[in-house]
């Protein structure tokens, strides 16, 4: 819980409002919004550092450093520097945040693998993610509320940094209370690093049906997510507090049922709820295309149902690469699920951002109005489409080894 906090000072509403603050355009949007997914290609050094580290003690040091990236940021109205260096460094920070918990994750995915059984993991998982989505809502809700607050009192610099510190904070406790956490199973001797490993789901049928879903369902999202904040911001303008609220009524859905979400896992397969979460949320950057200043019910819709869908779509993406790799190489099996997400994501939100950016801010298309950012939402409904008929092709983890 103490972790949401971080992710909720650092991203979201919060990083939205350091680009324009900072006067981004839509190419560093993007940027930003990739590097969550394109520090996917840290896999491969986290996969080296849990092989040669262990899983428990590789996930504390590197997330202790990536928890404190953002102290660099917070130092922006000090230091006397370019407005375009003060892009460089909040691109720079968060590239390092994004990075260094990559590298946690590699081994935090190995330490989970070892802790819960297979047989529990939806359930685990289902209500985890329940428990910490909590945190990260009452987290977002009040980041976006204090930064509409110091908008109108002209003090959005100051909360930005102020948010910046407490996540630093956070990042600083949740780390003591990591370390608590026993390191689960260990092997006899420390496994040898194999870079042969990364390759052997391409190897693996079942793992090449999950590898063509990943890129599929990640790139669509990368021409979506990066530029939700923006869109509501400025194309429909509105405040930080309705981005906050929107992203907290999300939350609250997957809240509600991701518990359930996890049970379905364990009683009918992770490929069934993968499938069924995919199929629901194609036409969701169409309700955000339906949407005006004065015509918010497609947005509230969306939002009530895309919340109790993705939270699905998180527990049976997350326990179906754990089934699939065999327990010796899941470190290595799942860095190359990761990666190929990872880049899908970023490389659509670059192209995304570079279309955004080229784009007149209005054009018409086949006789309709458009804002440049339709153009990507439209493309992500079809790419989602073709990500749900991946879906379909996709084999559950314990069934397809046996």
């Amino acid at each position: 819980m103490a972790a949401e906090v971080v992710g909720a000072c650092t991203g979201g509403a919060v990083i939205t409002g350091w680009a324009l603050h900072l006067g981004c355009d839509a190419r560093v949007v993007g940027i930003l919004g990739a590097l969550p997914f394109l520090a996917q290609l840290g896999q491969i050094p986290g996969a080296w550092l849990t092989a040669r580290w262990g899983p428990r003690r590789a996930a504390l040091l590197t997330i202790a450093v990536a928890r404190q990236a953002f102290l660099a940021v917070a130092a922006l109205p000090f230091l006397p520097i370019s407005p375009h260096a003060r892009q460089l460094v909040l691109v720079g920070a968060a590239a390092a945040h994004h990075g260094l918990g990559i590298l946690c994750n590699n081994a935090w995915n190995a330490w989970m693998g070892e802790l819960v059984p297979e047989p529990l993991r939806g359930r685990y998982f289902g209500r985890r993610t329940a428990i910490t989505t909590t945190a990260a809502t009452a987290a977002a809700l009040a980041s976006g509320l204090a930064l509409d607050a110091a908008r109108g009192a002209g003090w959005v610099g100051a909360a930005l940094v102020a948010l910046a510190l407490v996540a630093c904070a956070s990042g600083a406790v949740s780390v003591a209370l990591m370390a608590r956490q026993t390191g689960g199973a260990r092997p006899a001797a420390p496994p040898r690093f194999d870079p042969a490993a990364f390759l052997r789901p391409l190897g693996d049928r079942p793992a090449r049906r999950l590898l063509a879903y990943l890129f599929a369902w990640n790139a669509a999202c990368g021409l979506t997510a990066p530029f939700f904040g923006i869109y509501l911001l400025q194309g429909l303008e509105l405040g930080f507090g309705v981005l906050a609220a929107q992203a907290a009524a999300l939350s609250a859905a997957r809240v509600a049922t991701a518990s359930a979400w996890g049970r379905a896992v364990d009683r009918h397969g992770a490929r069934r709820v993968l499938l069924v979460c995919t199929a629901g949320l194609v036409l969701s950057p169409a309700a955000w295309i339906a949407c005006g200043p004065a015509r918010l019910w497609p947005l509230a819709l969306e939002t009530a149902v895309g919340g109790v869908l993705l939270a699905g779509h998180a527990v049976a993406s997350f326990s179906l690469p754990l089934a699939l790799a065999p327990a010796r190489e899941r470190s290595y099996w799942c860095a190359t699920f990761f990666m190929t997400g990872g880049v899908a994501f970023a490389a659509s939100s670059a192209v995304g951002g570079a279309v955004a950016a080229a784009l007149p801010r209005g054009f018409t298309a086949a006789g309709h109005a458009f804002a440049p950012l339709h153009a990507p939402f439209l493309a992500s409904c079809a790419l989602r489409g073709g990500a749900a008929v991946t879906a379909l092709f996709v084999l559950d983890g314990a069934r397809a080894c046996r």
